[in-house]
């Protein structure tokens, strides 16, 4: 195992932030984290108070104070966002915290997809919904890249409530902490877009990152025993909120591109039902448009 005072100065006698870094790269690499250096470079950029991109300018300083500490929580697979208290996300910073979901850079292509739809639609005032949205993650960076929009983010969990409130306030969305089922009965037939990334983990599934698996809440992974019941209650909430004309889209497993489509074709309320794959080429996620009445 690396130590991360194995540098050419040893840890009080002048080490380096770049020492440092080099060092915590190594060790966060051998315990499997899959972005080792980017992760020692947010932590130590944090506890400097500036951008990533301004740590060039502090390489040749001291080690900031606690930074050897979060190298190796993280090395134990804390989730980065934890230990900071941020999770970056397309053009938003989320406040999260131990005991909520972590936004991945996943959902940022099913944001995208939304925002893309919403635009075709050319509506001056648009209504979106963000089902099962946990901190409010897709509700923040809408409501940032869309202005015009009145966004609305429903979550049932009590322990994301806090978190989700917090972000609500810092980007301009309404929150509420509320079952997606029967939820927001005043914009029924109104909504212009509905997005959702539910739980989707079929309940004797492990998740294959510690970080997941470990950290964070069942409540937001795990989803009957095929992994879809929280997805057919959005394609049901979808259909009861939207317009005709409308669209959803929502983030799935990346074995569920086959499942999660016939959730909607079947259903008979849904036209241009389309799935689509994330940056890696894994099927990620749903879109359809709500049929005429």
């Amino acid at each position: 195992m690396t130590s991360l005072t194995t540098t050419a100065h040893s840890a009080g006698q002048g080490r380096s932030l770049r020492d440092a870094l080099q060092a915590a790269e190594l060790h966060l690499a051998e315990s499997g984290v899959p972005s080792p250096r980017v992760d020692a470079e947010l932590l130590a950029s944090h506890l400097l108070g500036v951008g990533r991109g301004g740590l060039w300018n502090h390489l040749d300083a001291p080690v900031p104070v606690g930074f050897d500490d979060f190298v190796a929580r993280r090395a134990e697979r804390i989730p980065l966002q934890h230990l900071t208290g941020w999770a970056y996300f397309r053009t938003v910073t989320l406040a999260v915290g131990p005991g909520v979901f972590s936004p991945r850079p996943e959902t940022e292509v099913v944001v995208g997809q939304g925002l893309e739809l919403l635009a075709g639609l050319k509506v001056a005032d648009p209504i979106v919904v963000d089902l099962c949205a946990g901190t409010g993650t897709m509700a923040a960076a809408i409501a940032v890249e869309a202005p015009g929009a009145q966004v609305h983010a429903v979550e049932r969990d009590p322990g994301a409530g806090p978190w989700l409130e917090r972000n609500a306030g810092a980007y301009g969305f309404e929150a509420h902490l509320d079952d997606i089922n029967g939820c927001l009965p005043e914009l029924a037939g109104r909504v212009d877009l509905v997005v959702a990334n539910p739980p989707y983990i079929p309940h004797d599934c492990i998740p294959r990152d510690p970080e997941v698996a470990r950290f964070d809440p069942a409540m937001a992974l795990y989803s009957g025993p095929d992994g879809l019941s929280h997805l057919r209650l959005v394609e049901q909430s979808a259909a009861r909120l939207l317009r005709p004309g409308g669209w959803v889209v929502a983030e799935h497993g990346d074995l569920q591109g086959d499942s999660v489509p016939k959730i909607f074709t079947q259903s008979g309320a849904w036209l241009d039902v389309a799935d689509h794959v994330d940056l890696a080429g894994r099927d990620r996620f749903v879109s359809a448009r709500r049929a005429a009445r």
